[in-house]
Order: structure tokens, then sequence, then C-alpha cells
């Protein structure tokens, strides 16, 4: 038992030294990158030396990204909510590769999602999240596989770990569970492929303190437009 121990610790040591070299030419797309963790890291790798692809929801994030990193960062706009915007982005980074495939996608995004009982939630709430977070996911990686699979790259989706924990309403945990499910059915798939699917469940970070007053105001507006009905079933002293 012991010498199994000590063979698993020297197989994690030598495993967790292991690092990519030869990091020119090689391309990572990573949505999300407007602000937080999906910004920080396009930085990261672009000083590293990869061929970052930063993906941003508006022009302004792309911008502001492109002003403090180095001429090879590239980025586009990208909304996950919408196929056509997908496909333009799809191109973008086929383009970019100019045949050498994707060497890493990773999945940052995240849709807005309204906090509240789901008795209080109407399908479009659940679609503003899953949309986004699940859905769009699962389409970009679709058609971003060819690209994957031609370079033997790799799949990072980052899972934030509170929405592993389904205590609220809406489509937030259900989007988090779904993406575990999809990048594990995927992992396996993937591996005949030389394509690496990794999840990352991390917690909270400091640029994604949550802002109460917008959580507030969307609670407010949600009570709002309940039936009297709904209103009179929880009382004014539950909200």
């Amino acid at each position: 038992i012991l010498a199994s121990i000590f063979s698993l610790i020297i197989y994690w040591l030598i495993r967790d030294r292991y690092r990519v070299r030869n990091l020119s030419g090689k391309h990572v797309f990573i949505t999300g990158c407007d602000t937080g963790l999906g910004n920080s890291l396009a930085k990261w790798l672009d000083k590293k030396g990869f061929c970052v692809i930063a993906a941003c929801a508006t022009e302004k994030g792309g911008q502001e990204l492109r002003s403090c990193s180095s001429l090879s960062l590239k980025t586009v706009n990208l909304n996950l909510a919408d196929s056509n915007s997908i496909a333009r982005a799809v191109v973008f980074v086929t383009e970019e590769t100019a045949g050498k495939g994707l060497f890493g996608l990773v999945s940052n995004a995240e849709g807005i999602a309204p906090v509240a009982p789901i008795d209080w939630l109407r399908i479009e709430d659940f679609h503003s999240v899953l949309d986004v977070n699940l859905l769009g996911l699962i389409e970009i990686t679709l058609k971003l596989l060819p690209l994957l699979k031609k370079a033997e790259g790799r799949v990072v989706n980052l899972v934030n770990a509170k929405g592993l924990m389904a205590f609220l309403g809406g489509g937030y945990s259900l989007s988090k569970w779904g993406m575990e499910a999809f990048s594990d059915t995927l992992r396996i798939e993937m591996q005949h492929f030389g394509v690496k699917v990794s999840i990352v469940e991390h917690g909270f970070f400091k640029a994604e303190v949550v802002n109460s007053d917008i959580i507030e105001k969307y609670l407010f507006k949600l009570w709002n437009r309940l039936t009297p009905e709904i209103r009179d079933s929880y009382g004014e002293k539950y909200f």
C-alpha cells in the first residue's frame, strides 16, 4: 500500500511539472473576455506567447483588451445566444488558425440569471441564461471540434462552483450541471481523437463581486409582474 501511494505521489509530481512547449503558433480561443477571469486569462496567455483569440460581448471590451495586449492577440464580437454571431466567430477563428487547427477552447462566458423562486419565473427567464451558458457553449464547441481535432487540442470549460449548489431558482444551476454532463461525455468521446476535455470548478473572484442593487432591482421586477394570487400566496413578509 505504501509503495502504491509513493508511486502515485511520484506520478503526480512528474505530471504537474509538465509544461506545454513551443507556444508560438498555438491558437487559443477564449469566450467571455470583456472582464473578469476571461479577460485576465487572455492577457496571461498572450504574455506566455500563445496566439490568443478573445471573444468579447461588446466592441468596447475588445478595444480595451487589445489596448493592453500584444499585436498577436485578436478579438472578435460574440453573442452566444445568437447562432449567426457564433457562425461569424467560427469563421474568424478558422481564418486566424490558417489550417493549423485550434490548440485550445476555453469557455467562460456567462448569461445573466434572475435569482428568485422558480414559481416567480417564466420560460424566457430560463432561456436568458441557458441560451448562453449551456446551449451557446454546446453550439460553439460543436462547430470548433474539427479545428480542435486537427490540432489534437483541448477544451477547458470554466464552471462556477456556486452553480453546482441548486438552492436558487432559475437556469443558473441547470446550466452548470448541464455543462458538467456535456463536458464529461465529450471527454470520453474525444479521447479517440487526442482531444483533452477539462472542467475547472472555480469559486468567487474579486472581479465577480455581485452587485446587490442589481439583484434587488431584478427581484422587484419579478415580484411586480406576478399575478395577485401568487403574490398573496407568498405575502409581503416573504418578499
